[in-house]
């Protein structure tokens, strides 16, 4: 289940990555800011997922990629509704659209992978017996 979220979510920000890069410093649909940042941003953490989601790592690895990234997505939303501009390095500055899409992003990639821990604990503690 990780993996499947991982590649989803993985190949969506590279799509917005490369829309973001194609489009230049506008905003798409008027309400998502696609600086360059953002776009290195979304290319980054969205080939991680799809490392995680499609390569050669375990299941640890995969769930702790997915959780970095939820968790990174999380502050970034912080930092954010903190500062719009991250500190100057956005000059569009994030929208609420953006940091409310950040704070998905993150939620959900941080509840999957937290679910899969759980859920290999508790296939772990069958396997045992206990």
């Amino acid at each position: 289940m990780v993996r499947t979220y991982a590649q989803v979510i993985g190949v969506i920000l590279l799509v917005l990555a490369v829309l973001g890069l194609a489009l230049g410093d506008q905003s798409l649909g008027g309400a998502l800011n696609i600086d360059l940042v953002e776009d290195a941003i979304h290319l980054v953490t969205g080939a991680i997922l799809v490392l995680a989601g499609y390569g050669r790592v375990g299941a640890g690895q995969a769930r702790s990629a997915v959780a970095g990234v939820g968790i990174f997505y999380l502050v970034l939303a912080l930092l954010g509704f903190v500062d719009a501009s991250l500190f100057g390095l956005l000059p569009s500055g994030y929208s609420v659209v953006d940091n409310l899409v950040h704070v998905v992003i993150g939620l959900l990639l941080v509840f999957v992978a937290q679910g899969a821990r759980s859920a290999a604990r508790t296939t772990t503690s069958r396997r045992r017996g206990r």
